[in-house]
């Protein structure tokens, strides 16, 4: 591998070390999410499994696949 990656022009062994470090960063373990309740838990927001689909169907209203697109 050292081989092939000296044979190459610098800037091509540039490129080499950056994709070698792009793919260690993402071998790296994520820090886990907060959970929404959790970041909104002092702020005393209660909302029901009712309500989220409420919302979600008042944000999705009219964009159904028989919608027609305007052009």
């Amino acid at each position: 591998l050292m081989e092939k990656v000296n044979a190459l022009p610098k800037v091509r062994q540039q490129e080499v070390l950056d994709f070698v470090e792009f793919l260690g960063e993402k071998e790296k373990p994520k820090s886990p999410r907060r959970s929404m309740q959790g970041i909104l838990a002092d702020m005393n927001i209660n909302f029901t499994e009712s309500d989220l689909r409420e919302a979600r169907n008042e944000m999705w209203r009219g964009y159904t696949k028989d919608t027609e697109i305007e052009r």
